[in-house]
């Protein structure tokens, strides 16, 4: 049996410590205000310029791994620096890989203010219109919206026992809301197409 020490990156010991310094936070700053959850995207330009002819970007793991620390230095700077989303009290965040070989980062964000309609200034729950911005909406509907389900398809992963999980379906409101759970209700308006 062979233990291995909270130095050497990625052992038990040194995930422990990383868990227990990520906790230290909780008790001065309490729960975080942001969550956030940034994927890496093979169909980005800076990615599809670099390719040579016939290559995939499953050919390029290098150019990937590349770009997506860039553009997390980048929101990183954004969120810390430029204040994107207000003041920062503290933040952290943690690179996984997903069962394909993509990073995706988890960002927790403690910001020193943040007020109800705060909120919608940084987060959207809705759907652009076609109209106002067609491609945002097509990005939008592209990547964020999940496949049928309701009535429709029932083994669908947001029901249960025909009945609605997750908190589907959600309701159309004019301005986010906090929800007593600790859980914001976001700003859903009817959908301008």
């Amino acid at each position: 049996m062979a233990i291995l020490l909270a130095t050497y990156i990625g052992s038990p010991r040194h995930m422990y410590e990383y868990a227990q310094g990520a906790m230290a936070y909780v008790e001065p700053y309490a729960h975080p205000n942001l969550f956030i959850t940034f994927t890496c995207n093979t169909a980005c330009l800076e990615i599809k310029e670099e390719l040579a002819h016939g290559q995939s970007p499953v050919d390029r793991h290098d150019l990937i791994t590349r770009v997506f620390r860039q553009k997390l230095i980048k929101l990183i700077d954004n969120i810390t620096k430029l204040c994107f989303y207000g003041e920062v009290n503290c933040w952290m965040y943690s690179i996984e890989w997903q069962k394909r070989g993509l990073q995706h980062a988890y960002f927790l964000i403690w910001l020193k203010r943040i007020r109800p309609g705060d909120v919608d200034n940084v987060i959207r729950a809705e759907i652009p219109g076609i109209q106002q911005d067609p491609v945002l909406f097509e990005i939008v509907s592209k990547h964020t919206s999940h496949n049928p389900c309701g009535a429709l398809i029932m083994k669908s992963p947001c029901m249960k026992d025909k009945n609605w999980t997750k908190r589907y379906s959600r309701k159309i409101i004019c301005e986010t809301q906090t929800a007593g759970d600790g859980y914001p209700l976001y700003r859903r308006r009817k959908l301008q197409i």
